[in-house]
C-alpha cells in the first residue's frame, strides 16, 4: 500500500554518514603511506648521513687548514719573515675570487660552510683520477706540511678520513698516509678551492675487495663524500685542504638502530590493525545488527522494523534504509492483508447464510410453499448473487488499484467531472458540475474516472431521496483541488472517523459495499494526491487534491 508523506513510519534523518567508497579510499591510503612515508624516511636517512660525512668533513678540513696555516707562518717567522706582511705585500698565496669573499655577517668575520649536499639532487661524479707526482716550488709550505702529518696520521685513526693538503700550486705537501709530492691540481675540486671555493661533492666509490660484514668498520656505500676548502690569509689563498671519506652505510644506520627500528615496525603494525580492526567494525558492525534485525523480523518480532540510528557508511544507511522501508510495508502489508481478508469472510458470509438459509427452504419445504413464497426465497437469492457480484467486481477494482503505478499522464479533470455527472442524471440522480476547464491533472482518464464515480456513487447512496451533488474544480497553485458534496443529512462523528476503512458502510440495503472509499483513497494516493472528508452543519464535502500535469496538453 502506498504511503504518506508523513506516515509515522517515515526514516528519522541521520547525521551525514562516510561513503563505502571513501572509507576503503581513506584505509587503502593510510596503508600505502607506511611503506611511501618508510621509503621517504629512509630517502631523508641516506641524505642525512652523507650531509653529516660532509659537515664532519667540513669541520675536520676548517682545523687542519688553521694548523697548517700556523705551521707555515712558524717556519716563515723562523726565516725571519711575517706570513702576514708577505700575504699583504702580495708576495705570499693567490688573490682570491671576491664573490667568495662575500658575508652575510656584517662584521665579515664569519664565513659559514653549509652541508647540502643531496643524494637525490647533486651528480655522482666518476672516482678521482692518480695524481702524477710533482715537486713542489714552495719550500716553506712544504715543511709546514711536513709538520702537520704526525697529526694528520694521528687524526685519521680516529675520524677514518683521508686528508690531504695542497700549496698554492695545487702539490700535495701533506696527508694522512704520509705521502707528499703529489699533483692534486688534476681533481677538479682543488683549481675551484685555490680559487677560494669550498667544494663538496660525491664521487664514485669502486671496490675488488669482498663485501665486509654488516659489523666492520670497512664501509660498503658506493659514493664517497669529498670537501676540498681553501686556506686563508687575509685575502690570499695560500692552499687547500683536501678530505674524503665514505659515509656509513644506509645498512648499517638501520643495523646501528635496529631496537629502535623494531619498536617503530610494531608501532606501524599496530596502526595497521587498528585501521582494519576500525574498517572492519565500521562496516561489519552495521551488517550484523541489519542480519539480527531481519532474523528476528523473520521470527515474527515486529519491533524489529525499528530504524538503525549508527549505519557506519552512506551505502549501508542506504541498504538500512531499504530493508526498512521493506520490513515495514511488509508487515503494512500483512496487517492490511488480515484485515483485509477478515473483512472480506464477513462480507461473503452474510449474503452466503442467507441464500443457503433459502435453498434450504426451498429444498425442504419447496413442495409445500405456494407460488409466492418460492418466489419470495427465489428472490433473496437472486439479490444476494447480485451482492455478491457487485462485491467481487469492487474487490477487483479495489485490487487493481492497490497495484496500480503510475504513469507519466495527463487529462482535464473537468471533462472527466462533466462525463461522471451526465451518466448519473442518466441514471436520474441530480449531480451539477461547478467550474471550468481544462484544469489538466497528472493522471490518466481511467483512475480519474473511478475516483469521481465513486465518490458520486457514495454521495447519492448515503445521502438518501432527492439529495443533490455538486461537483466543484479550480486549480490552486501546483494542484487541481475538487470536491464532491452534497446536501444529505450528513456524517455522524463515529461514522467520520471511518469512513475511508475497507468494508465500512451504513448503505448495505442500497447496495454500498464499504470499498468505494477505500478505492478512492488508493488510487489518490498512488497519483501522490491527498483526499479530506470535510463536514459543515449544511454538506458533506471529500476533497481530493491532485497535482497538476507538467504539460497543460490534456492526454
Amino acid at each position: 500500500m502506498a504511503r504518506s508523506p508523513d506516515s509515522p513510519h517515515t526514516p528519522r534523518s541521520r547525521r551525514p554518514v562516510p561513503r563505502l567508497a571513501t572509507v576503503l579510499l581513506l584505509t587503502n591510503l593510510a596503508i600505502l603511506l607506511l611503506p611511501l612515508g618508510s621509503i621517504g624516511a629512509l630517502r631523508i636517512l641516506e641524505n642525512e648521513l652523507i650531509r653529516r660525512t660532509e659537515a664532519e668533513l667540513i669541520a675536520q678540513g676548517t682545523v687542519v687548514g688553521e694548523a697548517w696555516r700556523q705551521h707555515l707562518a712558524a717556519v716563515l717567522e723562523e726565516q725571519g719573515a711575517s706570513l702576514a706582511d708577505l700575504a699583504g705585500a702580495g708576495q705570499i698565496g693567490v688573490p682570491a675570487a671576491p664573490e667568495w669573499l662575500a658575508t652575510d655577517d656584517p662584521d665579515g668575520v664569519l664565513h659559514p660552510v653549509p652541508a647540502d649536499l643531496d643524494r637525490g639532487r647533486d651528480p655522482i661524479w666518476p672516482r678521482a683520477a692518480d695524481p702524477p707526482p710533482a715537486t713542489s716550488d714552495r719550500p716553506a709550505m712544504a715543511e709546514a706540511g711536513r709538520r702537520l702529518t704526525p697529526l694528520l696520521q694521528h687524526t685519521t685513526t680516529v675520524t677514518l678520513a683521508g686528508i690531504r693538503v695542497v700549496d698554492v700550486d695545487g702539490v700535495q705537501v701533506a696527508s694522512t698516509r704520509g705521502e707528499a709530492g703529489l699533483d692534486l691540481s688534476v681533481w677538479d675540486e682543488v683549481p675551484a678551492a685555490l680559487r677560494g671555493e669550498p667544494v663538496r661533492r660525491m664521487r664514485e666509490r669502486l671496490s675488488d675487495e669482498p663485501t665486509p660484514p654488516i659489523t666492520s668498520l670497512s664501509r660498503r656505500t658506493r659514493v664517497r663524500v669529498f670537501v676540498a676548502l681553501p686556506v686563508f690569509e687575509g685575502d690570499r689563498v695560500l692552499g687547500a685542504v683536501v678530505l674524503s671519506r665514505t659515509p656509513i652505510s644506509l645498512r648499517r644506520a638501520l643495523y646501528d638502530g635496529r631496537h629502535r627500528l623494531i619498536g617503530a615496525g610494531l608501532a606501524l603494525l599496530a596502526v595497521v590493525v587498528l585501521v582494519s580492526t576500525g574498517l572492519a567494525w565500521a562496516v561489519t558492525r552495521p551488517m550484523r545488527r541489519l542480519v539480527r534485525r531481519a532474523e528476528r523480523v523473520a521470527d515474527g518480532d515486529r519491533s524489529a522494523v525499528t530504524a538503525d540510528d549508527r549505519p557506519g557508511t552512506a551505502e549501508l544507511a542506504r541498504v538500512q534504509a531499504a530493508f526498512d522501508r521493506m520490513t515495514r510495508v511488509l508487515v503494512d502489508r500483512e496487517a492490511y492483508i488480515r484485515t483485509f481478508a477478515t473483512g472480506v469472510s464477513h462480507e461473503f458470509k452474510t449474503p452466503l447464510t442467507a441464500m443457503k438459509g433459502a435453498a434450504e427452504l426451498l429444498s425442504d419445504h419447496g413442495d409445500e410453499m405456494s407460488d409466492d413464497e418460492r418466489a419470495r426465497f427465489v428472490g433473496v437469492i437472486e439479490r444476494e448473487c447480485d451482492r455478491l457480484e457487485r462485491l467481487v467486481a469492487r474487490l477487483l477494482e479495489l485490487a487493481r488499484a492497490d497495484v496500480l503505478q503510475p504513469e507519466d499522464a495527463a487529462h482535464d479533470l473537468f471533462a472527466v467531472a462533466d462525463g461522471v455527472a451526465r451518466r448519473a442524471v442518466d441514471r436520474g440522480h441530480d449531480v451539477v458540475v461547478d467550474g471550468a476547464g481544462p484544469l489538466v491533472a497528472a493522471i490518466d482518464a481511467v483512475p480519474a474516472t473511478t475516483i469521481l464515480d465513486n465518490l458520486v456513487e457514495n454521495a447519492v447512496q448515503h445521502g438518501g431521496d432527492g439529495v443533490r451533488v455538486r461537483i466543484g474544480l479550480e486549480r490552486v497553485g501546483d494542484s487541481i483541488v475538487v470536491d464532491v458534496d452534497d446536501d444529505g443529512p450528513g456524517i455522524s462523528d463515529a461514522n467520520a472517523a471511518r469512513v475511508f476503512e475497507s468494508f465500512f458502510t451504513t448503505a448495505r440495503r442500497s447496495g454500498g459495499t464499504g470499498v468505494g472509499l477505500a478505492i478512492v483513497r488508493t488510487l489518490v494516493t498512488q497519483h501522490r494526491g491527498t483526499i479530506d472528508l470535510i463536514r459543515t452543519p449544511e454538506r458533506t464535502r471529500f476533497r481530493v487534491t491532485l497535482p497538476v500535469a507538467p504539460t497543460e496538453d490534456a492526454a
